[in-house]
């Protein structure tokens, strides 16, 4: 399902063109992520397993990176309508490399197999234990911001060939292993790398489509001009109980690019 090197970066340079961002805003929904309570917007219950890079908390070695990835949250957050966009922890930011199972699907297979996690861990580590190590570092840059129908976030492009290929091999240890797919996990949708910076929330019926277009724009001049890129040599399987915090014990698997 995933594009080859070349199909991949160019499919991603076209998701931070003006007139996609001014064709997508069109379609921008609310996102169900967050809920409306008393006035403020808190997450909603949303379970799940799946496997990132180490959240910024956990992440000393891209601090700068993420400091900008910071500032570039705030300043959507402060230059758009109020109310717009659900801005995420910035403890919570990170690069995730494969979604495994979310909400229904999770508390499906939880309550009708009571080893499901345990289960789902220890063929996570097989997957992992699979992998050969990068004979060269993992970076991916920032190519500018990326609207999804229900969040915003930045997309990435490999610096490199290698970058890409190591990351897809990653990927195909999980969903094209047999004892995972057994247990439910399956590929829903093909690799776009994305750092989340914040959901929908109140959509005005007057939404200034192309000033949001133009913000958005002047932003990927500013990453062009002052290129970021995220290393990546280690990758974890977290759970989250919504969309505000990764976590796991010491005793999940981990897998090291190096």
């Amino acid at each position: 399902m995933d594009d080859t090197y070349q199909s991949y970066v160019h499919r991603v340079a076209q998701l931070t063109l003006t007139e996609t961002y001014k064709s997508q805003l069109e379609h921008i929904q609310e996102s169900p992520k967050f809920k409306l309570w008393e006035g403020k917007r808190i997450p909603s219950p949303f379970p799940g397993y799946t496997v990132i890079t180490p959240p910024w908390c956990d992440d000393s070695d891209n601090t700068l990176f993420y400091q900008n990835l910071q500032d570039c949250q705030k300043r959507l957050f402060e230059q758009m309508e109020p109310g717009l966009i659900v801005p995420v922890p910035r403890d919570s930011f990170h690069l995730t490399i494969g979604d495994l199972i979310w909400d229904s699907a999770y508390q499906d297979a939880t309550t009708k197999n009571p080893d499901f996690e345990e289960q789902l861990r220890s063929r996570v580590a097989e997957s992992f234990s699979s992998c050969a190590k990068s004979p060269e570092p993992i970076r991916w840059m920032v190519l500018g911001c990326m609207l999804r129908t229900r969040a915003i976030g930045v997309c990435l492009a490999p610096t490199d060939q290698n970058s890409f290929v190591q990351t897809m091999e990653l990927r195909r240890s999980l969903y094209q292993n047999p004892s995972l797919i057994a247990l439910g996990i399956e590929q829903q949708y093909n690799f776009t790398a994305h750092l989340t910076l914040g959901y929908f929330g109140s959509i005005p019926s007057q939404l200034d489509r192309d000033n949001i277009s133009e913000l958005l724009s002047d932003l990927n001049m500013e990453w062009l001009d002052a290129p970021q890129s995220l290393g990546v040599s280690r990758v974890e399987l977290r759970k989250f109980d919504d969309m505000t915090r990764y976590y796991r014990q010491d005793d999940w698997p981990v897998f090291e690019f190096s």
